[in-house]
């Protein structure tokens, strides 16, 4: 099976690091085209995989392609390809979006189409992706086999979840674009570290470490996460007053808003 990858940006390279860095696939089992040669000769360099510039070629050659460019370009890169991209093609998208239906529409064909949403931590082994499977009535339009396939694909770097395609907009909010909220919030805590003292890099450190383990014990304990807060704020202690705080400044409604706002703007694209 190869695996060819249109558009080999942050998120394509995150998932094909994530790939080989788990053991699941081996750089022969990967290719790639990029916009430009300098990021191809990269991406080979950085990966080892084989690229180019021809996305023709790469859809030409591969089992399973994933279509890894930005939403405003799509359009454009199907109409070069579609000639070459057929039935015995299983397509994956990972463009926000752009639904299955319209992927369709722009091959002018039924294709095996699923979507899917990565986020950056793949690159560590750790991404949450989301799959959408083309559906008709009750029946999907993908086999069991093209499921597995993109199920192995995105395990290989993480966790991969089975959803409807309507929540796609709500699960890029809360988890492909979350990353860089939680960088904000990393680098925002680390600031005030330095601000009390603490050398800088010693200051991201004890702030990723903490984000870490803190979202380690609600995956791995299942109690809810006002439980576990409560468990760390003592009566009359320094976290409920620190708790008080981000209360006070709306920091909840200011993660659901920028939460929404992604999802609407996910939706309008």
């Amino acid at each position: 099976m190869k695996i060819g990858f249109i558009g080999l940006g942050n998120m394509a390279t995150a998932m094909i690091g994530g790939m080989l860095g788990t053991g699941a696939f081996q750089a022969e089992d990967i290719i790639g085209s990029a916009k430009t040669q300098a990021t191809a000769e990269r991406v080979s360099g950085k990966y080892g995989i084989s690229t180019g510039t021809d996305n023709k070629n790469t859809a030409f050659l591969s089992d399973v392609l994933i279509l890894a460019v930005k939403p405003v370009f799509l359009p454009e890169v199907i109409a070069e390809i579609k000639d070459v991209v057929g039935d015995r093609h299983l397509v994956i998208s990972i463009a926000a979006g752009k639904s299955i239906d319209w992927i369709e529409q722009e091959f002018g064909k039924e294709l095996r189409v699923i979507r899917c949403m990565p986020n950056t931590p793949a690159m560590v082994g750790e991404g949450c992706t989301c799959i959408c499977l083309k559906e008709k009535g009750a029946d999907t339009a993908v086999s069991a086999g093209d499921k597995e396939t993109a199920l192995k694909i995105m395990n290989s770097f993480g966790k991969a979840y089975i959803l409807p395609e309507r929540l796609m907009d709500g699960f890029i909010g809360v988890a492909g674009s979350s990353p860089a909220y939680v960088f904000l919030f990393i680098e925002a805590m680390a600031d005030a570290a330095v601000h009390a003292g603490i050398p800088r890099k010693q200051a991201y450190a004890f702030a990723a470490q903490s984000v870490l383990g803190s979202a380690k014990m609600v995956l791995e304990t299942g109690m809810h996460p006002g439980e576990l807060k409560d468990m760390v704020c003592s009566p009359a202690g320094t976290t409920i007053e620190a708790v008080k705080v981000l209360e006070e400044k709306g920091f909840r409604a200011a993660v659901m808003d920028s939460v929404e706002a992604c999802v609407n703007k996910s939706k309008n694209l």
